[in-house]
């Protein structure tokens, strides 16, 4: 008896980020403190432009004397040029380990999965699962049934929770966009950070007013698909699988389509929109002004 599912994840990459000053180096720049990533925990966080807008994202794990990212593979070589404009003399080195290793993720069973490399619960949502950083070629977990991403796909999207690239645009979203609020992937509370003030001015102002949040429908088109009501734009879809999907909407255009009980669209197919259950946030009221 198998006691879950775990799969390699080939769009995911790996950076490792190593020296003496790369704790202080990923701390002073990222949403979250990378610094508390070690045995058993891994750090969701990103790095964000000076208008607070998402440029990458990552969940990071403490790996002996360096620090493993697990992030969007296609993104790296952008991730490391950006990473060289704030080295100056810290002493710090990056490298692409892609080819030297490669990202696993491990869901529904009663325990962490044993691989020969870092493992730990997602820090994003304990629903999703685990993360975990092997060496290609690795073993896996026995007690575990492999399994693809595609059906890793289905498990996220199920819980509502967004992938960087392809449920929002990386430099198009804010982190609340992206609902990396919500998921333990800005600390609110720790010292400066790039895009800081316009990030924390948003949520005590509470002026984010786009989300990403489930929609359900027959024959959902592809990411990047427009989301209408009543004709009007009001978001876009992300990825989807057997009958969910994600969407990035205005909250308040979509509460507003629901109660005047118009249709909300992705491309032709009718979508219903709801909020994941683990999300603090909800519809504005109706009286919200635009």
């Amino acid at each position: 008896m198998t006691n879950g599912r775990i799969a390699e994840l080939p769009r995911r990459g790996v950076v490792a980020v190593s020296g003496e000053d790369a704790h202080a180096f990923l701390d002073n720049l990222m949403t979250s403190n990378v610094g508390e990533a070690g045995a058993g925990r891994a750090v969701f966080a990103g790095l964000l432009s000076p208008q607070g807008k998402l440029l990458f994202d990552f969940i990071a794990f403490h790996d002996g004397e360096r620090y493993l990212l697990d992030m969007a593979r296609s993104e790296i070589p952008a991730f490391l040029k950006r990473l060289g404009l704030f080295r100056l003399r810290s002493k710090v080195d990056f490298a692409d380990l892609s080819e030297e290793r490669i990202v696993v993720a491990a869901w529904g069973g009663d325990s962490a999965p044993l691989l020969d490399g870092v493992v730990a619960p997602d820090p994003r949502l304990a629903a999703l699962g685990y993360r975990g950083i092997v060496p290609p070629g690795a073993d896996m977990a026995a007690d575990f049934t492999e399994s693809t991403e595609a059906a890793y796909d289905a498990h996220r999207i199920g819980l509502g929770v967004p992938e960087g690239g392809i449920d929002f645009t990386f430099g198009e979203a804010f982190p609340h966009d992206a609902d990396m609020d919500q998921l333990a992937g800005v600390d609110f509370a720790k010292g400066c950070f790039v895009g800081q003030e316009v990030v924390s001015r948003m949520k005590h102002r509470g002026t984010a007013r786009r989300r990403v949040v489930i929609g359900r429908g027959d024959d959902l088109p592809p990411p990047g698909t427009p989301v209408t009501a009543g004709g009007k734009p009001i978001g876009a879809l992300g990825s989807s699988a057997e009958g969910t999907g994600l969407a990035l909407v205005r909250l308040d255009r979509a509460r507003a389509a629901m109660d005047a009980g118009e249709a909300i669209l992705a491309g032709e197919a009718p979508l219903a929109l709801a909020i994941p259950d683990w999300a603090t946030f909800d519809w504005p009221a109706t009286d919200d002004p635009e």
